[in-house]
């Protein structure tokens, strides 16, 4: 039985800055096409983009994470350059650890590679995230255009989106979208014609060879808001088809989740047949015709809410903000860390045998009955509410703390009320991700908590619930 996709969900964060902002500042804006662009927060990054758009699409799928038995994860910004993040992005997500992962970056095809190495593999539920947020130098276009987003695939059999031509194309073009070893910003030679020419040549290559017919959109990978459409030429689609399948004019440049984020943005408007064409700078070229036959579950939060100035832009990507501070501060080793990822991950609490009463973490005395027992653990939905809140301003954050602080300004720290099973709850401190005051409903997300000894540090943070 074919393998297809179940479910998709994507996200992008909540923070734009516009073209005018960019035009203030450097008097021109390099990125034709894009309106805005999706800012990270000064605490996510490719991963945690990963985290929220895999648990939307496993629960538009129906699919609870220990049942995934395929993972994996692309981006050409991953937090780390040598560490298999399928790990990380698992324990988050609640993966088993026996299920098969894969890592794919160091291209912008990256996303498509995943999604293809996934229908190949043909698991029972598979679970395909992607997530971007590419950067270059402040004055260039690649900067320009920089976005930041994710998507996830749940694949399997019986699935409602068919993927029923897939065709890739290879030839070497040198010197277009490369980021050197250790480096964080994307360049290129900017050789005018041959760059156009590496990008629109391989497209119309891997769609030669598939019988495209009638589409309702067309997801083209969207370095800014004009090279899609130089390609869609080439390759005979017109442009309200690419216009359908497209996401950058208000995300930006998402690299490898590009045109992720085009599919499903596309089947979120009820386009049933598509053509999706990524490319990867060297120069390659995916592309897969898909077909839905009936209806495909999508959650989508791509909405930004706000707008931030071209210097809190700047403060956000970590440009002009100071680094931390030496001494002091709260050490905690790696080790130690490491055995309490039940609780920073899936906040697993404690209920107590003798009287029910749920404590986090679960460890010491029953905080019902005041008895030291040995815990039930049980996993919290992540839901709660508020229950005293305040905020640490300049000055009052740990020094690992720093960083965060001068990046996103101050930031709220809350004592929430997490429902437990049976109306039971349990009490825990967490920070505040935008705001939430007291009575607010709130839910867990993941997000980086601080660097230490060279380890990033991910754990659970809440926000005022959707």
């Amino acid at each position: 039985m074919s393998v297809g996709i179940r479910a998709v969900g994507a996200y992008a964060p909540r923070f734009r800055v516009t073209a005018e902002a960019f035009e203030e500042a450097w008097g021109s804006f390099d990125a034709p096409g894009v309106e805005t662009k999706a800012v990270p927060d000064a605490d996510e990054d490719a991963l945690t983009m990963g985290y929220e758009a895999a648990t939307r699409a496993l629960d538009a799928a129906e699919v609870a994470p220990e049942e995934v038995d395929f993972l994996a994860f692309a981006s050409t910004t991953p937090p780390l350059a040598e560490e298999d993040l399928t790990v990380r992005l698992g324990s988050l997500l609640g993966v088993e650890s026996d299920a098969t992962r894969h890592v794919f970056t160091g291209s912008t095809r990256a996303g498509t590679r995943a999604l293809a190495a996934a229908l190949d593999a043909g698991p029972e539920r598979g679970l395909v995230v992607v997530a971007d947020c590419p950067r270059g130098e402040p004055h260039d276009a690649r900067e320009h255009a920089a976005g930041a987003g994710a998507a996830a695939f749940v694949v399997g059999p019986e699935a409602p989106l068919r993927v029923t031509e897939r065709v890739e194309h290879a030839d070497a073009y040198p010197g277009t979208r490369f980021r050197r070893t250790g480096e964080e910003r994307v360049g290129s030679i900017d050789a005018g014609v041959y760059d156009r020419n590496a990008f629109v040549r391989p497209l119309a290559a891997a769609v030669e060879d598939i019988e495209v017919g009638d589409l309702d959109a067309a997801a083209i990978q969207m370095p800014d808001g004009k090279l899609p459409y130089r390609a869609a030429g080439a390759m005979g689609l017109d442009n309200g088809t690419v216009h359908a399948g497209g996401t950058v004019s208000t995300l930006g440049d998402t690299g490898a989740a590009s045109v992720p984020l085009g599919l499903a943005s596309a089947l979120s408007e009820g386009a049933e047949r598509l053509l999706a064409v990524s490319w990867g700078s060297g120069a390659g070229a995916d592309a897969f015709l898909l077909a839905a036959e009936g209806e495909v579950p999508v959650s989508l939060a791509l909405d930004g809410d706000e707008e931030v100035s071209y210097a809190e832009y700047l403060r956000l990507r970590g440009e002009i903000t100071a680094e931390e501070p030496d001494g002091g501060g709260a050490y905690v080793s790696v080790p130690t860390w490491h055995r309490s990822l039940p609780q920073r991950h899936r906040l697993v609490a404690g209920r107590c045998p003798e009287c029910g009463t749920y404590t986090f973490p679960p460890e010491g005395a029953c905080r019902g009955c005041d008895t030291l027992v040995e815990f039930e653990e049980v996993a919290l939905s992540g839901d709660g509410t508020v229950e005293a809140q305040t905020e640490i301003g300049k000055g009052g954050a740990p020094p690992e703390f720093a960083e965060l602080q001068s990046r996103s300004g101050a930031f709220g720290v809350a004592i929430v009320a997490f429902d437990a099973p049976d109306g039971g709850e349990a009490t825990a401190p967490a920070m505040v991700v935008g705001d939430a005051a007291v009575g607010d409903r709130v839910e867990a997300t993941q997000r980086r908590i601080y660097t230490q000894e060279g380890v990033t540090r991910y754990g659970f943070k809440v926000r005022r619930a959707e």
